[in-house]
């Protein structure tokens, strides 16, 4: 980082200063340049310390091979047990998702009169809380359902940040709105009996009762779509029809396994045959839903429903994350033309835009999955990904079938 004193300085490059003679060198007086370089200055030895160390472990008293080899059996144990608790894995490897501890209870239903006790706790790297996100807003319930966006912390934690950041045109991380916690384990922490389990987002909570409601994202989704049409903004819209239930269903048993959770069986694979089942199972997902795209605007048909709620918080993260990160690279969505142009068109949809919030999506992976990213650099944003790219006319609407007729899959 420049020194700002130095910017802006009236001096030029090139000036000297002349200082008077001394008895020494009564004929040569002392030139001072501001081009020699300044005393060496080590404010922080820890470079110094690496590069002696290095050369050390380089020089002749350990052979390359050996520190090579050392070194690789010690990272993949510490690796392992990393893994093993970012992501537990079954005995073959592969990635198995915990299941929520918290479930809607069936038939939970919500009032005018009730509303207010609840919050809705996210992170937006996460595409699981994205869902509720995308949902709360299409419905019109951001001044009805308050919400708190944690930010993910050093070691793996959901975190609160008092910054007092503010940003109209799209979300960004802050403070815990309703429970002044520091960190979302606190706030699970707050329920009666307290809790030692995973803190996840999203979490729906009970602000009178200090408890949590729901921290599984696909009820949550059902109940902000049907129990709050009272105090919706757009309460006409329907994302769950009585009529589609069966074919949403049918398309979220793709979805879900192969796709929203495939990514991260990819990404968190265990062993070779792992990754090689969960990437295959991926891509023979995401090449049906391109063929289907073809000839319907959505996947019901005309009707947005909760399967594309659920399908584009993965697609919006493909190429920016899980192609690179996880390593899913047999193709980037940009490559496929359906499932792009279908991607835009939901993005273009009024308030969807505003929910995705690409940059903190990136820092969230590439920054703090240390597992995955020891370096914690993170890539530069691919053009398709940049919100002019994702504005592009889609002429998806060329799609609509005559009205009337019903689309099913089969």
């Amino acid at each position: 980082m420049l020194n700002s004193s130095f910017i802006g300085s009236s001096l030029p490059t090139t000036t000297t200063f002349y200082s008077k003679p001394t008895k020494t060198h009564k004929h040569h007086p002392t030139i001072t340049s501001l081009n020699r370089p300044p005393p060496p200055q080590n404010p922080n030895p820890s470079p110094n310390f690496i590069t002696t160390i290095s050369k050390f472990l380089w020089g002749p008293s350990l052979p390359p091979q050996l520190l090579i080899s050392t070194v690789r059996s010690t990272w993949s144990t510490t690796w392992q047990i990393m893994m093993s608790q970012l992501a537990p894995s079954d005995p073959s490897g592969s990635y198995t998702r915990p299941t929520s501890q918290f479930r809607a209870k069936p038939g939970n239903q919500f009032s005018r009169q009730n509303f207010k006790n609840l919050h809705l706790y996210v992170g937006l790297p996460c595409p699981w809380a994205h869902r509720t996100l995308m949902v709360r807003a299409l419905k019109g319930l951001q001044e009805s359902i308050p919400v708190s966006i944690a930010a993910p912390g050093l070691d793996g934690s959901w975190i609160f940040l008092n910054s007092g950041t503010r940003d109209k045109d799209r979300l960004v991380p802050g403070s815990d709105n309703v429970n002044g916690c520091r960190s979302l384990r606190e706030v699970y922490k707050l329920r009666a009996g307290g809790y030692s389990g995973r803190s996840t987002v999203p979490m729906l909570w009970d602000v009178d009762k200090k408890d949590v409601v729901c921290n599984e994202s696909y009820d949550i989704i059902e109940l902000l779509n049907a129990s709050f049409n009272d105090i919706a903004l757009n309460p006409d819209l329907d994302l769950s029809p009585p009529e589609l239930k069966k074919d949403i269903e049918k398309w979220n048993a793709i979805i879900y396994p192969n796709i929203n959770n495939g990514v991260y069986r990819c990404g968190f694979a265990q062993s070779q045959e792992a990754y090689d089942k969960a990437v295959n199972q991926l891509f023979d997902a995401l090449d049906l839903i391109d063929n289907h795209l073809g000839t319907s605007r959505y996947l019901c048909g005309d009707r947005l429903t909760l399967s594309d709620v659920c399908l584009f918080t993965t697609l919006i993260r493909f190429d920016i994350v899980y192609n690179v990160l996880f390593k899913c690279t047999k193709k980037k969505l940009v490559e496929y033309p359906n499932l792009h142009g279908y991607m835009r068109d939901i993005y273009q949809i009024p308030e969807v835009a505003t929910t995705c919030n690409l940059e903190a999506v990136m820092d969230g992976y590439y920054k703090f999955l240390f597992p995955l990213n020891p370096g914690n650099i993170r890539p530069i944003m691919p053009g398709g990904c940049e919100p002019d790219a994702l504005l592009r006319p889609h002429n998806r609407e060329t799609l609509s079938v005559p009205e009337g007729v019903q689309v099913y899959i089969t």
